[in-house]
């Protein structure tokens, strides 16, 4: 028989692939207890102690996925802006044109900005806890990316005015946040979308 033929099982290298998952398991774990507790109490009011029991691990452990609790925040901040852009084009990528994108993006931002805690998370303690620049930029790689790229879309289509691309995302982000927050308090979020259905009919080209 042929001994060369036969390979032994990489013990090593289960263990590594064991050793990752509980990892990534772990760094879950923190994710979940520390967005729990950042919606429920905020993140000023929240402790490293209270995040580690919730989540079941030890303070090392914590430390070990973790720089302080400044980075854990920036990681669930970054997982609920995540969600929001994945909830904007799930209701949005089946419109048939500019302004039915525009408005389902829209629709779909505010139902994903009800989410118990969101908007505290993310329009509240963000800025405060990251810095104004640093919660922009996260934003911008997932929630604030779906807008710029569903107005660069449109622009380039030629169905919405030609605006700068900056300024128009800019204030039409500021705009869709304010209102998130003020439906988040008790507004009426239909009269937002009527708002909203206004200005993008006066942001649309004039046809030929």
């Amino acid at each position: 028989m042929d001994h060369t033929m036969t390979e032994k099982p990489d013990r090593r290298r289960g263990k590594g692939r064991g050793n990752s998952e509980r990892s990534a398991e772990m760094r879950g774990e923190l994710i979940a207890a520390g967005r729990h507790l950042f919606a429920e109490k905020g993140f000023a009011d929240t402790s490293t102690p209270e995040i580690v029991a919730a989540a079941g691990v030890t303070r090392g452990a914590l430390y070990h996925h973790f720089a302080d609790k400044t980075a854990l925040f920036a990681a669930v901040f970054e997982a609920e802006s995540r969600e929001v852009a994945r909830e904007i084009e799930d209701g949005s990528s089946e419109a048939a044109s500019a302004r039915e994108a525009l408005l389902a993006g829209a629709r779909a931002y505010f139902t994903a900005m009800r989410a118990p805690g969101r908007c505290r998370i993310l329009l509240v303690d963000g800025p405060a806890a990251l810095g104004p620049n640093e919660a922009i930029r996260l934003d911008a790689l997932h929630a604030g990316r779906t807008l710029r790229e569903g107005l660069t879309e449109a622009l380039g289509q030629g169905a919405l005015r030609p605006l700068p691309l900056d300024a128009l995302t800019g204030v039409l982000s500021a705009a869709f946040d304010r209102a998130a927050l003020d439906i988040a308090s008790g507004a009426d979020e239909t009269g937002f979308l009527a708002v909203f259905a206004a200005l993008v009919d006066g942001l649309l080209a004039p046809e030929r």
